[in-house]
């Protein structure tokens, strides 16, 4: 298959960007922000070690099918830094409804 074939696809290339935001609960959310992790669905024993955890929004990402995600980091996580960069084991996914904002003056 050469190039003209494929046309201009790329599979690795983003149509659509993440936002930089989302809203959860009418709270605006962002990188940065904290919220309470509430695993809802397929909850595994990881997941659910996880409820009621205080986590920090590392990104908001977009996969495949437009599903939006929340990569977090744990408050309490004395690695957490390696969550930051983006290390295994340190940085956890959820969906919007699996998280609750914290309230405004702990939120950042």
């Amino acid at each position: 298959m050469n190039r003209t074939e494929l046309g201009a696809w790329n599979p690795f290339e983003e149509e659509n960007a993440a936002p930089s935001t989302v809203e959860v609960a009418g709270v605006t959310l962002r990188a940065g922000d904290r919220v309470r992790v509430q695993p809802r669905r397929r909850a595994d024993i990881l997941d659910l070690a996880l409820a009621g955890k205080i986590a920090i929004i590392e990104a908001i990402e977009q996969d495949l099918e437009d599903q939006i995600q929340l990569a977090v980091v744990l408050d309490e996580d004395p690695g957490r830094e390696f969550g930051v960069l983006r290390q295994p084991g340190h940085r956890f996914f959820f969906s919007l409804d699996e998280v609750e904002p914290m309230p405004a003056e702990e939120r950042t």
